[in-house]
């Protein structure tokens, strides 16, 4: 059996024609907080032990503030 023959001046269709016109979804203007990084320059994991620490102590502080605790 034969491979099919590709012509590469016919235009594009079906999903290769999708995948060439994709747009990067971390690039659209409208989602916020999500950024794709170049490789090496990945966020420490420690910013999210951090945030999740902060955040915690936060909620923690806000309840001692509710009546009825002991």
């Amino acid at each position: 059996m034969a491979a099919a023959p590709t012509n590469q001046a016919a235009p594009q269709t079906g999903a290769q024609a999708v995948i060439a016109s994709a747009v990067d979804p971390a690039r659209r203007p409208d989602v916020l907080l999500r950024v794709r990084r170049d490789e090496g320059h990945e966020v420490s994991a420690w910013w999210m032990v951090g945030a999740f620490v902060g955040v915690s102590a936060a909620v923690v502080s806000l309840l001692s503030w509710v009546p009825g605790g002991s």
